[in-house]
Parts: structure tokens; C-alpha cells; sequence
């Protein structure tokens, strides 16, 4: 029963619509996939259409993006109720932030003869799309400043870019609690990726942990061997279960669905655990 709890759709980050991804899931042969695109359930719809038609089963789920003192922190929320007043607002207050942060590092590059408009951008992104830095990096690639989402990552979209502007994005431990009070399933994603920038201490997780983590995304591309064994090791330490995704996001990663996935146990127990009603889209 191939499960995989972590892909991205055109509502956010992704490059195929959410149904797409959906039936992008049914043809690499997974039993279920969650839909988890950022700060967003834009996709939720067609994706339950999608579900049932190709006969996948669906985790409908988001990614929440968390600050820790500059500390970036990816936060999945599988079946939230999407109405729960505290997590909508933090999540709308999110993507009110991405928009003007993707403004002004537009402007900054712009100064710069870097070719690359905010209208261009927008347009790359489509109406109602949570946007973010890889929209940026898609304007450049269509004017063909750079090849590939990848080399904008590597140049001027870097952490620590005379044009990287941050954007607001709450603490992690106040995330888990909104989730929890959505009747949802919070699980860390990525959350010893090095590779990818900074990574919070242990102490961090300890007390995300203690406000209703319920796991780690331990096996993922961006872990090395030692860092998903840390993840697997602290889960076992604080009572949380482990996970494994792929962290798809169609041609704007290199991730193949299916490439890292989860027990059905572990699905099981984050069915037990939500009390949202929102339940597992079954064909």
C-alpha cells in the first residue's frame, strides 16, 4: 500500500494543477497521497474530484510555513477543518505576506537590470496561487536569465541574496497548537535537512512535541543517512511516529512521488487522531 504524504500542487508551489498531481499519483502506482500545498487548501476540491475518479486515496492536508528566530520550519497539517478561525488566519496573514514579499524582491532585482516584472510573475502564477520565491525563479527561467528553477535557488533567490526579503510566518510551537485546535494531525517536515539552510535544535522539536507534535518526516531526499537516523532516534525518544515523502512538486523539483513513503499504520493513526470530521478520501 504505497503512501505519500507530502506533494505540491499549482496552488502553491507546485507546477500541475491538483488534480493533476492527483492523477500523477494514481500513475506511479500510490494506494494514497496527500495534497499539502503552502499556507493553502485552494486544491482540496480537485482534488477529492480527481481521488475518486482514478481511484486514489486522499489525504487532504497543508503546508505551513514557521519561523524560529530566523529558523525556517515546515510544518504538514493533515486533515485540519479548513473553517477552524485561528489556523484560517494565520494562514490568510501568511500568504497577505508572501505577496508583498515577492513585490519587493522583484523591485530589488528590477533595479538591478535583473528582466523580471511582478506582472510577469503573477501572471507565471495564476489567480489564487499561494506565491512564493519559485514563481520568481519561473520569470527568470521565461526570460532566460537562468535555466532552471534549481540555478535561481543557487544565485540571486539564496537565503542570504542582497534580494531575499523574509516574510511572516508564526512560531512552530503556536502552529502545532492551531492545528490540534483544528482538529488536525501536525507532523515536521524535513526536519533535519541541512542542506536546505538552518535547522532548529532538538529542544525545538522537544517542545513542539509537548504542545501536540504527532511526528517526523524522517525519510526524505534532502536527509543524509545520519539525519533521517537523528529523526528516527528523536521520534522514538518523544513518542512520535515517523514518516516518508517524497515532497513532490512536479517539473519544479527533481522529487518523484513514491520515492519515499509511509506505513499504513502510521496512516492509521493519524485517521485516530484527527478529530476534524475531515476525513481520508477513499476511492
Amino acid at each position: 500500500m504505497p503512501i505519500d504524504l507530502h506533494a505540491h500542487s499549482s496552488a502553491s508551489d507546485g507546477t500541475e494543477p491538483a488534480a493533476q498531481v492527483v492523477a500523477s499519483a494514481a500513475r506511479a502506482g500510490l494506494d494514497v497521497v496527500a495534497l499539502t500545498d503552502h499556507d493553502t487548501y485552494a486544491g482540496w476540491t480537485s482534488a477529492v474530484r480527481a481521488a475518486r475518479e482514478v481511484g486514489v486515496g486522499l489525504v487532504r492536508g497543508v503546508e505551513i510555513s514557521c519561523s524560529y528566530h530566523g529558523v525556517s520550519v515546515h510544518l504538514l497539517a493533515y486533515l485540519v477543518d479548513p473553517e477552524s478561525p485561528g489556523l484560517a488566519a494565520e494562514l490568510h496573514k501568511a500568504r497577505r505576506s508572501r505577496v508583498s514579499r515577492v513585490d519587493r524582491m522583484v523591485e530589488r532585482m528590477a533595479a538591478d537590470g535583473i528582466p523580471v516584472t511582478v506582472e510577469q510573475v503573477r501572471r507565471l502564477a495564476g489567480e489564487g496561487t499561494t506565491m512564493g520565491r519559485p514563481h520568481i525563479a519561473d520569470a527568470l527561467v521565461a526570460s532566460g536569465y537562468v535555466a532552471t528553477r534549481d540555478e535561481a535557488f543557487a544565485d540571486v533567490l539564496r537565503n542570504g541574496s542582497r534580494y531575499y526579503v523574509s516574510h511572516y510566518a508564526p512560531d512552530p510551537v503556536t502552529a502545532v497548537r492551531l492545528v490540534r485546535a483544528a482538529g488536525g494531525v501536525p507532523v515536521m517536515a524535513h526536519p533535519f535537512a541541512n542542506g536546505r539552510g538552518w535547522t532548529v535544535e532538538d529542544r525545538v522539536v522537544e517542545e513542539m512535541a509537548l504542545a501536540g507534535l504527532a511526528g517526523l518526516e524522517a525519510r526524505h531526499r534532502d536527509h543524509t543517512q545520519l539525519e533521517r537516523l537523528h529523526a528516527e532516534e528523536l521520534a522514538a525518544r518523544l513518542g512520535l511516529f515517523t514518516t516518508g515523502s517524497s515532497d513532490y512538486h512536479g517539473a519544479g523539483k527533481q522529487n518523484r512521488l513514491g520515492e519515499n513513503t509511509t506505513t499504513r499504520d502510521v496512516l492509521e493513526q493519524i485517521e485516530a487522531e484527527a478529530t476534524s470530521g475531515v476525513d481520508v478520501v477513499r476511492a
